[in-house]
């Protein structure tokens, strides 16, 4: 019983360190991003240089970081869609935020300006430059206010 134990310990540290070592984070070059994710870019930050860019693959997972020249950070999944922006210091472009969304940020919170946008798997994860976090399902409406 007390060597199946450790032949199943050994087991379980041996696979953990092969998923960990799927994980490769790398810089790379920003001719190496997808087509869409470099019109996505010339389209929505008119202007901006690539400062950086990023390749995280994981086990089951490839994404693109990119970090352009203003400050702005946007992550694309494999095929080039966006899927996070950051903008910190700036608002994030119109064109991004759904009109639900603007509206209810433009009604309740008119002084401030969205500032990151994360779309999920239950719609949209919204912070606002007042530091504010807000989350709307995929119709706009808001879920839940903060974490």
């Amino acid at each position: 019983m007390k060597k199946q134990v450790l032949f199943i310990a050994a087991l379980v540290c041996m696979m953990m360190q092969s998923v960990s070592s799927f994980a490769n984070d790398r810089i790379i070059n920003s001719a190496q991003l997808p087509a869409d994710a470099k019109t996505f870019i010339q389209k929505t930050f008119p202007g901006q240089t690539i400062a950086y860019a990023e390749l995280d693959k994981e086990f089951l997972s490839t994404t693109y970081e990119v970090h352009l020249s203003n400050g702005a950070e946007v992550s694309f999944d494999k095929a080039g869609n966006w899927d996070k922006v950051e903008c910190n210091c700036s608002a994030v472009p119109q064109q991004l935020v759904p009109t639900a969304i603007a509206n209810y940020v433009k009604t309740h919170y008119p002084k401030t300006s969205v500032v990151k946008i994360d779309k999920e798997r239950y719609g949209f994860d919204v912070e606002l430059s007042n530091n504010l976090e807000l989350k709307f399902n995929s119709k706009g409406q808001l879920i839940r206010i903060g974490d």
